[in-house]
């Protein structure tokens, strides 16, 4: 669905920050796309992009089972950049020297220039840039010119221009290095040249038009959660084809406080969306009865999202397409080509093999800060567009265990506490999300001069930039008392309060 933009190829190599790589191609307003290492220069050709970048990477080229560029690649006379492993993979395969030589570096390192460099434009002096390898180059293959150096980098940055292939030893990408965001935009413009024409409007543009394209004159139901991400496809997709589009909002029982509520205000009053509310409290939870595994859970969710959108689309009749807020990390993770299955998303690899809908995905390709700004560009309400995101299987997720309707509820009381307290910290734009677990077990307390036994709830709270990666939030410990004060004292059923102090990686965000 988007289409028409210069692509940048982002080749993964197993690095961390290989969708941080990609975002900052993407802030810079052209278009990019990951694909997997073992990707065939005629896979990588048929994305017709406009440059490509090798990421870093765990490994040493010199492991036994060190992923490789398919040497073809060279030959599509497209320009290169290497970053970090993706540097010494350039070197290795164009016959220069890669080595271990004992000195490795991780953190703030001090690169210096040695020569005039596009990459490298304006650094004349000593800079910091950010490190994180055990090998090292130690000689440029023909025809590069060594352009910058550490004290145990003999070459940190290398180019040839003639070729337009160009690499450096540190990670541009990141924050830490200083003036990256400028390499990565010389080699786009400079070295690529590459057209910034990846703008929020384009992008609603060409969405709007993809979207008619496909659907041509046939309905449409959405999938509206009341979440940033369906709100802004509903509104993409009612952009594109009008009253074509039905939005179906279903209760399962496990949404947030007065969220119910507040989706019937936003798209049945303020926006003249059509809008049916399917009350499914009591079917989700006899589904969900006595089941406790994680993937089970969203498995049974999904699928009986769909059977309702199937029941719904009957009553309607003629409605061949479904619309959903599927982003591009929900498909990461959802396992790909690219990457292990971490969890299965419920608008992803939830969905029955089975189901009667062709899906309509306008947000499938984008991350959620680009969602964000585009739903701002649409007019949706700040409330809406900054609303924290939330799992489509709703609470079933954060509750470890059985879900039931007293858990659930128990679990909603906590959580609004959590977002009332965050918003009133001023805190809830500077996290990533912050929310309630209850863990499905007792433990002994003491209210009131007498034995309690009752729930838990967990404290969750991180920062991150696209939901890849995230540290845990270090909230004020005023904050923390606050919510433990509250949360035990209003929610019955709840006598103990912890804080989740767990980074992603290891953990993910939500518990399950």
């Amino acid at each position: 669905m988007i289409r028409a933009f210069d692509t940048v190829v982002v080749v993964d190599f197993g690095a961390q920050y290989a969708q941080l790589i990609a975002r900052r191609v993407r802030e810079a307003e052209v278009y990019s796309v990951i694909v997997a290492h073992d990707a065939s220069a005629v896979e990588i050709a048929s994305h017709s992009p406009k440059a490509i970048i090798l990421s870093g990477g765990p490994a040493s080229v010199y492991a036994e089972y060190a992923p490789l560029l398919d040497p073809e690649v060279y030959a599509l006379d497209i320009p290169i950049l290497g970053i970090c492993y993706g540097a010494q993979l350039i070197t290795l395969q164009l016959g220069g020297e890669v080595a271990r030589t004992g000195a490795g570096e991780y953190g703030r390192t001090e690169l210096t220039p040695v020569a005039k460099s596009t990459l490298l434009s304006g650094w004349s002096a000593p800079h910091d840039v950010w490190m994180s390898h055990g090998d090292s180059i130690v000689r440029a293959p023909e025809g590069f010119v060594v352009t910058g150096m550490t004290q145990h980098a003999p070459v940190a940055a290398l180019e040839n221009l003639a070729r337009k292939i160009v690499a450096v030893q540190f990670h541009p990408e990141v924050g830490h290095t200083r003036d990256g965001q400028g390499v990565i935009r010389r080699f786009l413009f400079d070295v690529a040249g590459c057209d910034p024409s990846w703008t929020h409007q384009s992008v609603i543009e060409s969405s709007t038009e993809g979207v008619r394209e496909l659907v041509g004159d046939k309905k449409v139901l959405c999938a509206l959660s009341g979440g940033v991400d369906s709100a802004v496809a509903a509104a993409l997709v009612h952009r594109a084809v009008g009253d074509q589009l039905t939005c179906v909002y279903v209760d399962t029982g496990l949404m947030r406080e007065g969220e119910s509520e507040q989706i019937e205000e936003t798209f049945r009053a303020q926006f003249a969306i059509n809008l049916i509310h399917v009350k499914a409290a009591d079917r989700f939870f006899v589904a969900l009865a006595g089941v406790t595994e994680p993937e089970q859970k969203r498995k049974i969710i999904g699928e009986l999202f769909i059977r309702i959108f199937e029941e719904v689309a009957r009553e309607i009749t003629d409605v061949d397409f479904l619309a959903q807020g599927t982003l591009y990390p929900d498909v990461i993770e959802s396992g790909t080509k690219n990457a292990a299955t971490i969890k299965s998303h419920h608008n992803v690899g939830g969905l029955p093999e089975d189901m009667a809908f062709e899906l309509v995905e306008p947000l499938r390709l984008l991350f959620k800060d680009e969602v964000r700004a585009i739903g701002e560009d649409l007019g949706l309400p700040e409330a809406m567009v900054w609303r924290q995101p939330f799992p489509g299987p709703g609470l079933a997720v954060r509750i470890v265990g059985e879900v039931t309707k007293e858990r659930a509820d128990i679990l909603r009381g906590a959580d609004a506490i959590v977002l009332e307290e965050v918003r009133r910290a001023g805190l809830d734009r500077e996290l990533w999300q912050s929310f309630a677990v209850l863990p499905a077990v007792r433990t002994v307390g003491v209210m009131g001069d007498e034995r309690t036994y009752a729930y838990p709830i967990v404290i969750r709270a991180v920062t991150s930039d696209d939901a890849m990666t995230a540290d845990w939030a270090r909230l004020p410990y005023e904050l923390l008392e606050i919510l433990s004060t509250r949360i035990i004292n209003e929610v019955d059923g709840v006598n103990r309060v912890a804080y989740d102090i767990t980074s992603k990686p290891p953990g993910t965000i939500e518990w399950e």
